[in-house]
Formats: structure tokens, C-alpha cells, sequence
């Protein structure tokens, strides 16, 4: 980037620092300043000191207000031009006051004060190449403005050491621009390394807010619209871990240059961090014509960004998800736009990826009520408000041979809460280790309770969350919950640990480790919600997992068309291959039933058959159906 085009866009970091140089140049004005209005009462020119002391108060009021009318966070970018416009004219002013005294003085030679004269002249000089180095429009003017009389004067004494000061003045004078412009260029380096990414050369976080609090104040002062897109690659990660951060990087730069080439001067696009980047648009009249231009630039970017990466000796394909905020005057801290957008972008994510979802204000209504509900779950155990209930799973004959566990939490204010929506909050804040530590033992401890009565189940399902088996501690304490519970190796043979594909995906080196290490006390794993995943395949040859569970999507939608039925039956087939038991959850009609039957699916759970219910009335169906087998035998 030229530096032209650097000091246009150094912005705070430009503005604030020739701010604080105003008042340096004021108190270097007005108190030496004094001194010339006492050497003109003692030498009798006193008349012309006044009227140029008068002058530098007037330029000083000037100033003062310059420095007490700078407000970064609120000044649009057209207000920071005109205010630095305006700066620019009061610094050529001030020193050329100080040129105007020079002249004044230099002619008294009688008093000597011609001496003071060129010192203050040179002194003036160097304190502008000190002081104004961050601007060559300022210091390179000034420093002609300030050096050009004093190599004049030298010219005009006519003596040889008149010229051979003339001759230093010019030096001098490339001294003090060498040293200027030196200061500019490290300057403009330093900001750049700290307003820029290194891997990318866009806009870093710091600087993308900076930015971004001008176009809000742009927006206050126009009533106008702009929207701000974040981006996040979909499956990075996996690309990062697979191919190693060489190919992860190179990636990130082809990604950057794919984007740079679709968007306009006018937009702003920065690096947030990882694989997250960040769009500024240019400003619209009207908030429909916003909202239409975000949503038609997001589907044209999402193309661009899918087509094939070639990276030697790698053929490339990612997505992405994208998040629109549109921008407005709307009175909320800088940030909070950013959060939206990235709520909106999760959401995208959360919808299936490779999408783009528009921030609205039923997200708002959700983020307070997520908000509500992670407050109130700090308390949930303290108020014993968690319940565990079991959904019967059974076997072809229809007989229940096992369970899964599952939370249910009902909170005083906001009555019955959704799993769905208390526990991706628990893993975000995570209180999902103290919760998910609960919930094991409470139901291991109904496990031996109703091994003790005769309730005797194949398998007792429990869902283990990302955080959860990742933490440090989690292998520690499920021996140790096991230990106290008095559970012996036969007992905790039945016990399975269904996990997400989405736990492979963080780092299935340490996990395979955990799960090797807990089978050795006869826990047996679940891949959960299986072939909805990136990886399906890849994940079971490389995990020690017992059983598969599809998903109930799958199963929900087997009327609906043939390729959920030949999804089904391939995940059958493979367990099969692979000598995996298969779970097939969410079977509601009798039709769902009938295919599975037929396939040789190994376990059955759904509404089709029982609700998750509490364990007594577990234990009531569990011996009823026992009861009826028994009469039918």
C-alpha cells in the first residue's frame, strides 16, 4: 500500500496524535513568545511584538478550539477531513507567525537581536520536523516556510560566511526533512503492523472497529443504512488439522484475495481472526434497498468463495456461512453490531451452513432469552430444578432392553425449559461440566437402584457433551462416580456414552485416548445423530465406538423419498460391515417401524412407542410390559 493511501486511512491513530500536538505548539508559543514582547520594550519595538503577540493569541484561541472540537468516536469521516483541513491551516499559520517574528527581528543588529531571531528560527524549525512528522502535507511546507527566509537572509549579508551559511541552511534544511520523513515512514509502518493482519494485509480487529464507529457515526448524521456481513469458513478446522496450518494459511490468503476481487473502493473488509472475516458496505438512502443489496452480495460472495481451490498438490473445496447486520443510527455500543452479526452467522451455521441469515429482532427476543435462561441455570442444581427422564429403547420383539437418559429442567419463572435450548448454553458459559457431572451420577445412581429391584436393562444411555469429555478431569470422575456408586465391571458394561460427530471433529487424537481409557472400566460409546456429520465414515474406522444412532431426521422423513430409505439402509449395512450395533430414534408411525423391522435395525426408540418419563413411571412400564411377556410365554 502507498503511503498516500496510508496516511488516508490511519484515521484514529493520524488525527489523535497531531491532536495532542496542539497544545505542545500553544505552550511553545505563547511562553517563549513573552520573551519577544520583553526584548521589544527594552529595545523600543515594542509596538510591532505587541501586534504579532496579539496575532499568536488569536491563532492559539483558534487552536484551543481545534483541540477541544475533536471527538473521535462521534466525528464522521467528512468531520475528521474538514477538522484535519482546518488543523493544517492553523499549524501554517502558527509558523508562519514565527517566520513573520524572524523578520521582524532580524534586521536588529544593533541590539544583537538578530541572533535570538535565527536561533528561534531554527529552533521553530526543528520542533515542526519533531512534532508534525506524521503529516508531509504539513511538515514539508512548513519546514520550507521556516528555512527558506533564514537561507535567504544568510544570501543577503554578501560576505563569504554569509554564503557558506546559506550553504548549511540548505543542509540543514535536508537534515531536518531526511529526519521527518524518516519519523513519517516508520510511522505509517508501525501503524500498519498494528491496525492490519499479517497473514492477509486487511484490516485487524482493532482497526475494523475503528472503521466501524465511523460509519455508525456517518450513519447518525445521515439517516442513512449500510450492512455488515461476517464471515466464517465452514469445516476449516478439519482442513487445518488434516493438511497441516501451511495449506491452512495458504487458503486463508486465496480466500482473501477471492473477496478483495468482488468487493468495491467503497466497501471496508477485515480479518476478525482464525478463518472469521468481516464486510463494511457502502451507505444506501433506505433500509429496503440495504437489505436487498446485503442479501444479493451475500449469494454472489458465497459463490465466489465456493468455486475449487488449487493448492499443490490439493484441490480445495470450502464454504461459508454468512451473518447480515444492517446498519443504522440506532443508539447501541459498536460492538453489539458485530454481536448480531455473529449471531446471525451461528445461525447459519446452525441451519446447515454454506447460507446466510439476516439479524432480526426475534433474534433479540432470543439473545435476552438466552440470556435469562444462562443466568437462572447458574441456580438450577442449587434449587434441585434438574430431573433426569428415561425414553425406553426396544428391541425387535418390542421388549425394553435399555434407555436413554435425558435432562429436564423446570425453572419457577420460566417453567419447563428445553433441552434444546438450556444445553448449548450450558456448553457455551460452561456450566455444562458441573451439569453434565450431575447428571452422570444421578443416573448411575438410578442405574444401580433399579439393577437392585430387578430391573435389569441391556444398556443405559447417557449424552456426553464436547466440553464435558474434554475436560481434564471428566475420566477421573467417572471412575470415580462409579467407584462410589458401587457399580462392578458388569454394570458398567452397560452404560454407553453417546457422543456427537461434532466431538471427532475437535481433536480426535486426545479423544480416541479418553475413550480407550474409560472402555478399560467397560464403558461402551455411541456415535449420536450419525450421517447428519462432515466426517461419518472417517470417524467410525477411527473411533473405538460401540453402537451407531441415526438420526431421527432419517428416520422422521423415511415416506418422504426413497434416498432416506437408501440412507438408512446404507447405515445398516455399514454397522453391519463395522459389527456396530444400530439405534434407530424418533419412530413415531407404525409404517417407520415396519421398514426398520425389516431392515434387522437392532434397537427401536421413539414417541411411536413411549415419551422420555419419569423413573417411576419407567419402572411401571418396564415390569408391565415384563408382566405381559411373561402371561404371552
Amino acid at each position: 500500500m502507498c503511503e498516500s493511501n496510508l496516511n488516508k486511512k490511519m484515521n484514529k491513530t493520524f488525527h489523535s496524535f497531531l491532536h495532542q500536538q496542539i497544545l505542545i505548539l500553544l505552550g511553545l508559543s505563547l511562553f517563549p513568545g513573552l520573551g519577544y514582547i520583553l526584548l521589544g520594550w527594552i529595545n523600543d519595538v515594542i509596538m510591532p511584538a505587541l501586534i504579532w503577540y496579539g496575532l499568536v493569541i488569536i491563532t492559539s484561541v483558534w487552536g484551543y478550539r481545534l483541540h477541544q472540537t475533536f471527538l473521535h468516536k462521534s466525528m464522521t469521516r467528512t468531520e475528521l477531513s474538514l477538522w484535519h483541513q482546518q488543523l493544517r491551516w492553523f499549524f501554517y499559520t502558527l509558523f508562519s507567525l514565527w517566520t513573520l517574528v524572524f523578520l521582524l527581528y532580524c534586521r536588529e543588529t544593533e541590539n544583537n537581536l538578530h541572533y535570538i531571531a535565527i536561533f528561534t528560527q531554527i529552533g521553530a524549525s526543528v520542533v515542526a520536523s519533531t512534532l508534525l512528522f506524521s503529516d508531509k502535507k504539513l511538515y514539508i511546507p512548513t519546514l520550507v516556510i521556516m528555512m527558506l527566509p533564514l537561507t535567504i537572509y544568510f544570501a543577503g549579508i554578501q560576505q563569504w560566511y554569509g554564503y557558506i551559511l546559506c550553504l548549511f541552511s540548505y543542509v540543514f534544511l535536508g537534515v531536518l526533512l531526511y529526519g521527518a520523513n524518516s519519523s513519517n515512514k516508520l510511522l505509517l509502518k508501525t501503524h500498519y503492523q498494528a491496525s492490519h493482519d499479517q497473514l492477509t494485509g486487511l484490516y485487524n480487529r482493532s482497526q475494523f472497529i475503528d472503521e466501524l464507529q465511523q460509519t455508525i457515526n456517518s450513519l447518525k448524521s445521515t439517516g442513512h443504512y449500510a450492512y455488515l456481513l461476517l464471515i466464517d469458513l465452514d469445516h476449516f478446522k478439519t482442513i487445518n488439522d488434516s493438511l497441516g496450518h501451511d495449506i491452512g494459511d495458504q487458503l486463508l490468503v486465496k480466500v482473501t484475495e477471492r473477496m478483495k476481487s468482488h468487493i468495491s473502493a467503497q466497501h471496508t473488509l477485515a480479518r476478525l481472526g482464525g478463518d472469521e472475516f468481516i464486510i463494511i458496505s457502502p451507505e444506501f438512502n433506505n433500509k429496503e434497498d440495504c437489505q436487498k443489496a446485503a442479501q444479493q452480495f451475500s449469494e454472489q460472495l458465497l459463490k465466489k468463495i465456493k468455486n475449487n481451490y488449487i493448492l499443490e498438490p490439493h484441490h480445495l473445496y470450502i464454504s461459508a456461512s454468512i451473518g447480515i447486520n444492517l446498519l443504522s443510527n440506532r443508539d447501541i455500543k459498536v460492538s453489539n453490531f458485530v454481536k448480531e452479526a455473529d449471531i446471525a452467522m451461528y445461525e447459519a451455521k446452525a441451519s446447515g451452513r454454506d447460507g446466510v441469515i439476516l439479524f432480526s429482532d426475534d433474534f433479540s427476543k432470543k439473545i435476552e432469552k438466552n440470556l435469562e435462561i444462562e443466568r437462572l441455570l447458574h441456580f438450577a442444581l442449587e434449587e434441585n430444578e434438574i430431573k433426569l427422564n428415561f425414553q425406553p429403547q426396544y428391541n425387535l420383539s418390542q421388549t425394553i432392553i435399555g434407555c436413554e437418559v435425558l435432562a429436564r429442567w423446570n425453572n419457577k419463572k420460566l417453567g419447563m425449559v428445553s433441552p434444546a435450548d438450556f444445553i448449548p448454553i450450558a456448553e457455551q458459559t460452561g456450566i455444562i461440566i458441573e451439569l453434565g457431572k450431575y447428571i452422570l451420577e444421578e443416573a448411575i445412581i438410578q442405574l444401580h437402584q433399579w439393577n437392585n429391584k430387578g430391573l435389569i436393562l441391556e444398556q443405559f444411555s447417557i449424552n456426553i457433551s464436547i466440553r464435558q469429555i474434554f475436560h481434564h478431569s471428566f475420566v477421573e470422575d467417572v471412575k470415580q462416580i462409579c467407584m462410589r456408586h458401587h457399580l462392578d465391571v458388569s454394570l458398567c458394561s452397560k452404560v454407553i456414552f453417546e457422543l456427537t460427530e461434532t466431538v471427532a471433529a475437535e481433536d480426535i487424537t486426545r479423544l480416541i485416548m479418553i475413550m480407550n481409557e474409560l472402555k478399560k472400566s467397560g464403558i461402551h460409546f455411541s456415535m449420536d445423530d450419525f450421517g447428519t456429520g462432515y466426517s461419518s465414515l472417517s470417524y467410525i474406522t477411527q473411533l473405538p465406538i460401540d453402537e451407531l444412532k441415526i438420526d431421527r431426521s432419517f428416520v422422521s422423513n423415511l415416506h418422504v423419498n426413497e434416498q432416506n430409505k437408501a440412507m438408512v439402509s446404507s447405515i445398516l449395512n455399514l454397522a453391519k460391515t463395522f459389527k456396530l450395533s444400530v439405534v434407530a430414534e424418533g419412530v413415531e408411525t407404525s409404517k417407520q417401524l415396519d421398514f426398520l423391522t425389516r431392515k434387522q435395525c437392532h434397537i427401536l426408540q421413539g414417541y411411536y412407542f413411549s415419551k422420555a418419563i419419569s423413573s417411576e413411571e419407567f419402572e411401571a412400564l418396564y415390569f408391565k410390559k415384563k408382566a405381559a411377556n411373561l402371561s404371552n410365554t
